[in-house]
């Protein structure tokens, strides 16, 4: 059952690496592993892009073929919760949360994950 609404989380004020999510790992940006990997499981109805850049929005256009509102600057911070952003994205999502039973956060910073986990983690 597609009953999950998979965020993912990629602001531009990095202060560690700049611009660390749109590195590119094996000719891609950070992120686009983690909207590819997304569209892979079969239990996630939507994908959310939750950015603060307009250059990041138009890169994930690339898979998504749909642009979100760009996150406000006051939860695209260092310090912010990723709760406060989880709760702006499920109050701007546009499709049917009746549908929506479970949130998936992908973070672009850990690329590489095991579908299998994923999938056994779902049923769990």
């Amino acid at each position: 059952m597609r009953d999950t609404l998979c965020i993912i989380p990629a602001r531009s004020g990095s202060k560690g690496i700049k611009d660390k999510n749109i590195l590119k790992l094996n000719n891609k940006e950070l992120f686009l592993h983690s909207i590819n990997f997304a569209k892979k499981l079969k239990f996630v109805k939507d994908i959310v892009f939750s950015s603060d850049s307009k250059k990041y929005t138009n890169i994930s256009k690339k898979l998504l073929n749909k642009t979100n509102k760009l996150r406000p600057k006051n939860i695209s911070r260092d310090e912010t919760d990723m709760m406060d952003v989880i709760r702006y994205e499920i109050n701007n999502y546009s499709g049917a949360t009746k549908e929506i039973k479970k949130i998936l956060i992908l973070q672009p910073t850990c690329p590489f994950r095991n579908l299998k986990v994923f999938n056994r983690a779902n049923n769990l």
